[in-house]
């Protein structure tokens, strides 16, 4: 289990990234591209395999693999804090670690896995090897990360726009409330399901939540206490429905509506649906009268905001339960 204690002053520090981290996206796009449990992903996956081809990128993505596995520890250095700044900003600060943490994030993925000699040659800090892994890094990000990546931004940006709504309204207690089922807050702690155990305490430095596209299930941490503590956890996807019933309900409703009614896991905003969709907002509120005047959404005024959110009738359509 994943435990992250906070202090009073941890919840004053904590805040919310801006956008998606482009190094965390790309070790956890690694991660998508090799596992086909998750059918959200499927479209994506089909064209990032292609494109791997196409561009003739299965060297670099087999050398970062050889780092992050398809499930286990990958070393805190490629995802440096830097990578909030931008791709280049963060495969800078990549290629500038310092020897000692090299050495011991190697050392620390050696335990649990064989690492090719390249790697120990990245450990005592060999510049060579290093501007291969880096080159390797932006490749992949290239193949992988870059197509979605305004897709990730629109979900990156709803999500904290959700967020922020509820810090506002009630306070960072309560916004870290909606993140159940992955993170579940019984305070001071913020627990997670996580393959080993790892106690994370903040000791009054805060946490940077950072909402990931292609982070799905467990939400992932540094293992070093030593870094800039951040909790990096799954977006909500609209998408989040299987393949059957995302074409049943399309059929039924029209693609942009039945997306429309996926997207409205908990309350959502019409900018917020928008966003999320890649919508405009005029487009958006009309889609949402119509569900709303078909007794599949109810849309309330709080202030100056107005929160759309399912019926018990569309929460049936979309579970494939009987009304």
């Amino acid at each position: 289990m994943l435990r992250i204690h906070f202090t009073d002053a941890d919840l004053a520090r904590t805040r919310v990234a801006r956008d998606p981290d482009p190094l965390w996206e790309t070790v956890l796009g690694l991660y998508r591209l090799a596992n086909d449990d998750v059918p959200v992903f499927e479209p994506w996956r089909n064209r990032a395999r292609l494109a791997v081809v196409e561009r003739g990128a299965q060297a670099q993505v087999r050398m970062v693999r050889q780092l992050v596995p398809r499930e286990g520890y990958f070393p805190d250095f490629l995802t440096p804090a830097e990578g909030r700044h931008g791709v280049a900003a963060g495969l800078e600060a990549v290629r500038g670690t310092p020897s000692l943490r090299l050495l011991g994030d190697i050392a620390y993925a050696a335990r649990s896995r064989p690492l090719p000699a390249w790697a120990h040659r990245v450990a005592r800090s060999d510049r060579d090897a290093l501007d291969e892994l880096v080159s390797a890094l932006k490749g992949v990000h290239d193949v992988l990360v870059r197509p979605a990546w305004e897709d990730a931004q629109a979900a990156v940006a709803a999500e904290r726009a959700a967020l922020g709504r509820t810090i506002l309204d009630a306070g960072v207690d309560a916004a870290l409330e909606t993140l159940r089922p992955t993170l579940r807050w019984n305070p001071p702690v913020l627990e997670a399901d996580y393959p080993k155990p790892l106690d994370v305490r903040l000791g009054g430095r805060g946490a940077l939540l950072v909402p990931s596209y292609f982070c799905w299930g467990n939400p992932v941490a540094l293992v070093d206490p030593a870094l800039p503590p951040v909790i990096v956890y799954p977006v909500r996807h609209p998408a989040n429905w299987t393949p059957d019933r995302s074409r049943s309900l399309g059929a039924l409703l029209g693609r942009t509506r039945a997306a429309v009614l996926a997207a409205l896991t908990g309350t959502a905003t019409t900018t917020e649906l928008a966003a999320r969709l890649r919508l405009s907002p005029a487009s958006a509120s009309e889609h949402v009268g119509v569900l709303r005047d078909s007794g599949l959404v109810v849309s309330r005024r709080e202030g100056r905001t107005v929160l759309h959110s399912l019926t018990p009738l569309a929460q049936s359509l979309l579970e494939g339960r009987r009304a």
